[in-house]
């Protein structure tokens, strides 16, 4: 095991300095004040700061008044070829902190390999815990976040994305997902044809000015989303546990999803909304559409 180390005393004095090692820490989501003291401590001592995108983290370390310190690109492009290096200079006793552009280090990015290689060189390892969009976004969910699983992104493609789907598809446990906006309203209707209707929120631009969090089921978020189109910011989607219950009938779940979705858009946007959620054919959605319209 790595030895640990103090980076702030309990005293309240002057921090020590730093030990040569690798320092994981963790930077807001989006609001600046969610930065933690120890994490600004140890971004101002650090000999070389590695990031996913220089120009972000140059923006944080000027708002937090840290002098320029020396950025490395350390990413899905460039970690091979500067892991060694940065294993080098710690073992040269410099200090390296290791920063996503949002949240933790090492979630759904590169960084685990720089952690290992540094372990098996016997070099420390510190980490500075901070905000995290999986635990955030599990918190403001209001589904069980006892037991989760996270599975990062999805593949882009409906296939492989589905493929995926089934294989968490029994899992006893809430499922939290990375996604980018543009793919949202497809990563939905894949989710409510794979995994059924169950409860799920989808978490948008968490601590920031326009912070959302919009609840339903899978079917009628995905049928939100195709009407309502891609959103803006950051997006993570998580998925409640599967339920004992039997699924609903599924002529009386589409007739739902129909009556919701005729409330608010045309005969013809209805059906195409969710024929897309539910992966049904578009005919067969739009014939039920106009038979619910005409008996109406």
């Amino acid at each position: 095991m790595s030895p640990t180390v103090e980076t702030e005393p309990n005293d309240g004095t002057a921090p020590r300095k730093l030990e040569p090692g690798l320092y994981l820490i963790a930077t807001p989501l989006g609001n600046l004040g969610d930065i933690t003291r120890r994490a600004i401590v140890v971004l101002s001592q650090a000999d070389i700061v590695a990031c996913e995108d220089t120009r972000v983290t140059r923006r944080l370390l000027a708002a937090l008044g840290i002098s320029a310190r020396r950025l490395v690109r350390y990413d899905d492009h460039s970690a091979e070829r500067v892991r060694p290096s940065l294993i080098e200079a710690v073992g040269h006793g410099k200090t390296v902190a290791l920063v996503s552009d949002a949240g933790t280090p090492l979630i759904a990015d590169p960084g685990y390999r720089l952690v290992r290689a540094a372990h098996e060189a016997g070099l420390l390892v510190n980490a500075v815990p901070g905000p995290s969009a999986v635990v955030t976004a599990l918190a403001v969910s209001g589904l069980p976040c006892d037991r989760f699983l996270f599975c990062g992104f999805l593949p882009p493609k409906a296939g492989p994305r589905a493929r995926a789907l089934e294989t968490v598809k029994t899992v006893p446990a809430s499922l939290v997902v990375f996604e980018a906006p543009h793919r949202l309203p497809a990563a939905l209707a894949s989710m409510a044809a794979v995994l059924g209707p169950r409860e799920a929120a989808v978490a948008r631009e968490l601590t920031k000015l326009h912070e959302e969090v919009r609840r339903g089921t899978l079917a009628t978020l995905a049928a939100h989303y195709a009407e309502a189109g891609a959103p803006k910011g950051e997006v993570v989607i998580v998925v409640g546990p599967p339920t004992d219950a039997p699924p609903p009938d599924a002529a009386d779940d589409l007739d739902a999803q129909l009556e919701m979705a005729l409330a608010k858009m045309s005969l013809r946007d209805a059906a195409a909304a969710v024929a897309t959620a539910s992966g049904r054919p578009r005919r067969e959605v739009y014939a039920r559409a106009l038979a619910l319209a005409r008996g109406k």
